[in-house]
């Protein structure tokens, strides 16, 4: 595998007396697309959320590129490199497309917020560059025809990628996409899958977590298999489909 963009080590999070991660480790390669699978209260969103800093680990390492982020607050984690949606379309109704997409570059504007009215701390160029980012999140989620429409218009599927188009704003080098497929049909997830290759194309990685199989084992490098807390198995879709612990534990149950 490439030099992992993302680290994780040992990861542990517990609720009380409730162990929802049990020293979970595995890694995102550069330009990777990794699944994350696993039943309901497998531990996959408590996963997602410690990666993003929703909740702080209670043992255990994140690396992203190198650093250590455990203890880093959520803004600073997107100001680094790792943004994510969510399962469920968070956007702002009244805004545009373009001005939601906006929203995304926030955490990693280095001008200050005042410099537009007082010409102080403002970085030349930047205003430009956030421009570029926002054009190029709008053309790769094919949002660019729809930049001026109400997000209130457009269909919850087109919400969904303009969830990624915001995080692709940001810049990141890893984003995970927390069941992007949820209420999609099947052209719009063939749309999804292109789409996820081409952010993978563009040197991005991604960490997929998703309950939609078919989805999973067509676009993922390889899989991660969850099960309380615990990683139960990891490999190419391949090994994952023949894995006898993932079938007991998931796709026995699913199919």
């Amino acid at each position: 595998m490439t030099s992992p963009v993302l680290e994780v080590r040992d990861l542990c999070k517990s609720f009380g007396g409730v162990h929802a991660i049990q020293g979970l480790s595995f890694q995102v390669g550069q330009g990777e697309i990794l699944g994350l699978i696993g039943p309901n209260g497998s531990g996959k969103s408590t996963t997602v959320n410690s990666l993003a800093g929703v909740f702080h680990a209670t043992s255990g390492e994140i690396l992203l590129a190198g650093g250590a982020i455990q203890t880093l607050p959520e803004y600073e984690r997107v100001g680094l490199g790792l943004t994510r949606t969510f399962q469920t379309a968070s956007v702002f109704p009244d805004f545009t497309v373009r001005q939601q997409v906006e929203l995304g570059c926030e955490p990693t504007r280095k001008s200050n917020p005042l410099s537009s009215v007082f010409g102080l701390g403002r970085h030349p160029g930047e205003d430009e560059a956030i421009d570029a980012r926002v054009q190029d999140a709008l053309e790769v989620t094919d949002l660019l025809g729809i930049a001026d429409h109400p997000v209130n218009t457009i269909s919850s599927a087109q919400q969904r990628f303009l969830m990624i188009a915001t995080a692709l704003a940001a810049n990141p080098k890893l984003i995970l996409l927390d069941e992007p497929a949820a209420g999609m049909i099947s052209h719009e997830r063939k749309t999804l899958s292109d789409l996820i290759r081409r952010i993978r194309d563009l040197g991005i990685s991604v960490l997929v977590i998703e309950h939609h199989m078919a989805l999973i084992m067509d676009v993922c490098d390889r899989i991660v298999v969850l099960n309380f807390g615990s990683k139960i198995a990891e490999g190419t879709p391949a090994e994952i489909r023949d894995n006898k612990a993932v079938i007991d534990a998931y796709l026995g149950e699913a199919a």
